[in-house]
């Protein structure tokens, strides 16, 4: 087989076989396949697209090329769940232990936060002794004993997948759905997941703006699930407004640590349980995703959820404390209240602008290597919709120099729309695929 041969052969809009591309990717894994051929062939599938045989036999490959786990010693299906990255999407830390005190185990292999995303795992390493950089069977072993496990993304899963990402973030070609949908389905495949539940953030603070753009990638990796053995529903949701009101790794723990205890925003405790009903319905621990919702908010009121959160983080060598009294993390120098310049409702709360002025503050990152800073970032005070007079705190800047408070309250003036009309409620949720029950 030759290269050259299979980027004429998808150039011209002919289909690759399971044969071919196990063999490019194993070659490609191997360091055979120079960068700039396989740049190429990105391209050809950029334009040309793959049907569902060559997209599954891709997403195969690419999770086959390192390490897999395997679960199967458990006796039981464990779940995984996947966001596509949002402005203050906390939400596997308030869904995966309500799911986990539910029966289900949940193993989850999380990522960083690149550009205004938060990553689950930046949040989780903000509380003093907590680890993410686990051996696989440490990562088993946590997850036999307590339905829950949180670890960081290492080489050795899915490697030739890190290798393709890093030549599609600098060829132009990260935005191509098939490609997305493989990268992702890859690393949950690896994992050893049997039911996956995937969140599809669409809006002005995702990755995708463009309602049918989100459709599709949710609908091509319910696919892939399926044609690949294993349980899986996608759900669209909102992200035009940030989630909850805090951004920024330390105020996000604080507000987990809010909604597990029944005090938090109602969009955030809304969605977590109506994702984990999804999952518990998928996984038959509820005969439906309402029943699944209302078992898990019995958990939020009775404190079983907050009880199995503080057991995650004690056995991955977190120290509860923070979580016991959460005014034991660190604060930022900085706390400047930002003010309504008119009275009027609020139209719009952009959450890209909002994500972007929190990794201006040094919440974030814009390359991978970044340090954050655990205790900056941005509390909102208000959602959409909601009326607003003139003076009132909009938000509180969290900052721990004087620089980026600066520039940080000027560029965040921008995220407000305030108008005479009250705009629309936003819907948390626009879609689902397939429509439940699977």
């Amino acid at each position: 087989m030759r290269v050259l041969d299979l980027i004429c052969k998808k150039r011209d809009g002919e289909i690759l076989t399971t044969e071919e591309i196990n063999l490019l990717i194993d070659e490609f894994n191997r360091g055979n396949v120079p960068d700039y051929q396989m740049s190429a062939l990105l391209m050809t599938i950029y334009f040309q697209g793959l049907n569902t045989k060559e997209l599954t036999a891709l997403t195969a490959a690419l999770a086959h090329s390192g390490d897999t786990l395997d679960f199967s010693f458990l006796g039981t299906m464990v779940a995984d769940k996947h966001s596509t990255g949002g402005v203050g999407d906390k939400i596997t830390l308030i869904m995966g232990p309500l799911v986990a005190a539910a029966g289900v185990p949940l193993a989850k292999i999380s990522g960083r936060g690149l550009g205004f995303t938060g990553g689950t795992i930046d949040k989780l390493e903000s509380i003093p002794g907590f680890k993410t950089r686990l051996s696989a069977e440490k990562f088993m072993e946590l997850v036999k004993e307590n339905n829950i496990a949180i670890m960081a993304q290492t080489d050795k899963i899915t490697p030739a997948e890190g290798k393709l990402y890093a030549l599609r973030d600098v060829t132009g070609t990260v935005e191509n759905l098939s490609l997305i949908a493989a990268s992702i389905m890859s690393k949950k495949i690896a994992a050893g997941a049997g039911a996956i539940i995937l969140d599809v953030k669409l809006g002005k603070g995702a990755f995708i703006q463009d309602r049918e753009a989100a459709f599709r990638l949710a609908e091509t990796m319910f696919r892939i699930g399926k044609e690949m053995g294993r349980e899986v529903i996608s759900v669209v949701t909102n992200m035009n407004q940030p989630l909850g009101f805090a951004v920024g790794n330390i105020l996000e723990i604080k507000e987990v640590l809010s909604v597990l205890k029944g005090e938090g925003p109602a969009d955030l405790e809304q969605l977590s349980t109506i994702l984990g009903g999804y999952l518990l319905a998928l996984m038959g621990k509820a005969r439906n995703p309402e029943e699944g919702k209302e078992e898990l908010l019995r958990f939020i009121k009775d404190g079983t959820g907050l009880a199995k959160f503080k057991e995650l983080i004690a056995a991955q060598g977190g120290d509860n404390a923070y979580l016991e009294d959460p005014s034991l993390f660190p604060t930022a120098k900085f706390n400047q209240e930002l003010v309504a310049p008119r009275s009027g409702y609020l139209q719009e709360i952009h959450a890209g602008k909002i994500g972007r002025v929190a990794a201006l503050l040094g919440a974030g990152r814009s390359y991978k290597e970044q340090q954050i800073d655990p205790a900056v970032g941005i509390t909102l005070n208000y959602k959409v919709g909601e009326l607003v007079v003139e003076g009132a705190t909009l938000a509180h800047v969290h900052a721990n120099d004087e620089d980026s408070l600066e520039a940080a309250v000027k560029e965040l003036y921008g995220a407000f729309t305030i108008g005479e009309e009250k705009a629309e409620d936003l819907p948390l949720i626009y879609g689902v695929v397939p429509s439940f029950p699977c």
